[in-house]
């Protein structure tokens, strides 16, 4: 019998016994009976309702994670819903896949808390970018609860920028949740405490391993409960950690740490622009005053700039070198590229002095006067500044960090990258893009460079011999797949980390990785 023709049935049989029983008396208990049958009628609807859309809610997701999977494996030529754009035009798909994409959340990691880690970084953008990788990876194997990173204001660039005005701290907090435990701020319980400095500060030491983390650093958390590391660059070794601990500092670095729509959007439009002229060239032409006056390279500088850059070195008391040899430090290797051993270099390399070239940099020391020696032999040299209105560039203005992420962007996505000198951001972006299928990069070596550029200015050296030797050498240094080098208790010296993350990279091609010079641009 359905449910409706109960209902109706025992309504008749209400009216029978009201007659029999109850008289004229019985309507209104009659009506409680019937409202309540109403109600609990309804309440099964609803009920079978809720679980069916509970049961197709789960379907779904069970689907997206199996088409997340296995889709690009099994799927690829199967007309389906992981398979959608077979019949569109590239233009679409290019702009299609330049959005972020949507995946469900992780679940939560549950896990005993043992207390509460500060973290404020140090030094410019890319510094902190790897520092906060290693932060996440350390609070995670000491199951604490990490506190979004406070950014350096206090450094050379003097930015005062916060975390959740460079990188969307949200889906920083949510892509990890799996992981760790990241909280904006203290808990209200600890918050004062906080603000009266009732905490442990300190720095920890550089390049360690989990068990300093494990030993010395988590019985201090356990102790205080909250504790405050106020140094974080290379704080992590580059090597002999466990591989998971080495994929969980991937993780952050290419999927936890995303930068804010609008410095995002921003990084589209410029690649947009570059794209509809053809290929591009990204230079990271670090030839800023600030690099100078710090590693003391005055090659090429006029006597009133080398004396403004030793005044700045001495200005800074955190620049512990201050007495530099500027010629035999060039002669070793150790400064940027000046803008005329540049455009020397990549001449000899047989870039196209056609190729836009991108500079992926602040204020070149010198301007014009400097950048002359590059524009004359590459004429499409151009710069943010030159593809924007400053309207576009309003919200990043003396905001340094946000620039830097704009150009990180956009060094990502060029058909070949370049730095002049081997700094933090020539590496992480090196590594990077090693994580996005090898694509070229252009490890310069600048020992090798100078002192052949130097015969070649000599007369000692034909273009020809020049050029030859120039491309022989760099032909295995296109950002392809190697091994890290490694060198016991020399840390600074062995390679970085996030230059070559290869615990985290899937070799499938190791012959096909890009490291011909035939195929420069």
């Amino acid at each position: 019998m359905c449910r409706a023709e109960k209902f109706l049935y025992h309504k008749k049989l209400l009216q029978e016994m009201k007659v029999k029983y109850l008289g004229g008396d019985s309507k209104v208990v009659v009506d409680k009976f019937n409202n309540s049958l109403v109600s609990k009628s309804r309440m099964s609807l609803w009920m079978i309702r809720a679980i069916t859309l509970l049961l197709l809610w789960s379907c779904f997701v069970h689907l997206v994670a199996v088409g997340g999977m296995w889709g690009p494996r099994l799927l690829k030529g199967w007309p389906s819903c992981f398979n959608t754009h077979h019949d569109l035009p590239i233009s679409a798909v290019l702009e299609m896949t330049s959005l972020p994409i949507k995946i469900p959340l992780p679940p939560k990691r549950i896990y005993q808390n043992n207390g509460y880690l500060m973290v404020s970084c140090n030094g410019g953008l890319n510094q902190m970018r790897a520092a906060i990788c290693d932060m996440v990876t350390i609070a995670r194997y000491m199951n604490v609860t990490l506190i979004v990173p406070e950014l350096d204001k206090t450094s050379f660039w003097n930015d005062p920028s916060e975390f959740k005005d460079i990188f969307d701290v949200d889906h920083f907090i949510t892509s990890l949740r799996d992981e760790v435990r990241i909280l904006k701020e203290v808990p209200p319980r600890l918050k004062r405490r906080v603000e009266l400095g009732v905490y442990h500060t300190m720095p920890p030491i550089s390049w360690s391993n989990m068990s300093y983390y494990q030993d010395q650093i988590l019985p201090l958390v356990k102790k205080h409960k909250v504790l405050h590391l106020n140094k974080t660059d290379t704080r992590l070794a580059n090597n002999e950690l466990p591989v998971e601990v080495q994929k969980l500092r991937c993780r952050v670095n290419f999927n936890g740490l995303r930068f804010t729509p609008k410095i995002e959007e921003l990084g589209r439009r410029v690649v947009k622009i570059l794209r509809e002229k053809g290929p591009f060239l990204v230079l990271h032409l670090r030839y800023e005053m600030d690099m100078l006056a710090f590693s003391g390279c005055s090659h090429g500088c006029n006597r009133y700039e080398e004396e403004e850059l030793t005044r700045m070195r001495y200005a800074y008391p955190w620049w512990k070198e201050k007495v530099i040899n500027s010629e035999l430090k060039r002669k070793e290797g150790l400064c940027p590229l000046t803008p005329e051993e540049t455009a020397l270099t990549l001449s000899a390399l047989g870039i196209d002095r056609n190729v836009q070239i991108y500079i992926a940099a602040g204020e070149i020391y010198g301007g014009k006067r400097r950048l002359k020696a590059l524009t004359d032999v590459f004429p499409n040299v151009v710069r943010k500044e030159t593809l924007l209105d400053s309207s576009d560039l309003s919200f990043c203005k003396n905001h340094s960090s946000q620039m830097a992420a704009l150009d990180y962007l956009i060094s990502l996505e060029s058909d070949i990258f370049v730095p002049t000198y081997y700094g933090n951001m020539a590496k992480v972006v090196e590594g990077h893009r090693r994580f996005l299928g090898f694509k070229k990069t252009i490890e310069l070596n600048r020992k090798f460079l100078v002192n052949l550029i130097d015969e070649y200015y000599e007369g000692l050296s034909s273009w020809e011999v020049f050029s030859t030797r120039v491309k022989a050498f760099h032909a295995t240094r296109m950002g392809g797949p190697k091994k890290r080098l490694v060198i016991p208790n020399k840390p600074k010296e062995e390679d970085y980390f996030y230059a070559n993350p290869y615990e985290c990279l899937q070799l499938l091609h190791e012959n096909d990785n890009g490291d011909s010079l035939d195929e420069t641009i």
